[in-house]
């Protein structure tokens, strides 16, 4: 499976993440970041568009299996806030035109699936996510790093709910009880 991680921005730099797993070991494929263009009046509408020409890019190009993104959080400012959603509109619909299907994550799953711990600082998950894909360095810059923290929570997360249903299944399994089931323990001569 290979997962795209984004942590999208509203105004600044929008960060990706790609990640590919096997089921048993996750590799890094890329990461980066990008800036969204800044614009003199304002005007959301091209912010919008480059972040919308971003996503379509990074698909076409790393073919993803899913895209993965940390859901809005509840911003201290509204209008932060609704820029987040608006930016998290276009990233859906960019997928959605390339056939790609989107998980969302709060930012305490992706934290706790990476670090073990909901409430890491930014330090921590750069570090985890560096361990974790066997990097030398920490990933640069941040947005990045959270971007690949995203993906890995996606590949995590799907492992558990595998592992879950695969438990789940063989509990519920009916045991034989013939004659031929029964384990046969040689006597002692």
């Amino acid at each position: 499976m290979r997962v795209l991680g984004l942590d999208p921005a509203a105004a600044g730099t929008t960060g990706y993440g790609v990640v590919e797993t096997d089921g048993r070991h996750c590799r890094l494929v890329q990461f980066g970041a990008e800036r969204a263009p800044r614009v003199a009046n304002g005007d959301a509408c091209t912010q919008l568009q480059a972040i919308h020409a971003l996503v379509t890019r990074l698909v076409k190009r790393y073919a993803p299996d899913v895209v993965a993104l940390e859901s809005v959080f509840a911003a201290l400012n509204l209008r932060t806030a609704l820029r987040l959603a608006e930016v998290r509109g276009v990233v859906l619909l960019a997928a959605a035109q390339c056939g790609v299907p989107v998980h969302s994550y709060s930012p305490r799953e992706v934290k706790y699936s990476v670090t073990g711990y909901g409430h890491a600082s930014k330090q921590q998950v750069q570090q985890m996510v560096r361990a974790q894909l066997g990097l030398a360095q920490p990933p640069q810059p941040a947005d990045a790093a959270d971007a690949l923290a995203v993906a890995l929570c996606h590949i995590y997360l799907c492992q558990a709910r595998l592992r879950l249903r695969s438990a789940t299944r063989r509990a519920t399994e009916p045991t034989a009880t013939g004659p031929s089931s029964r384990r046969r323990i040689p006597s002692a001569r």
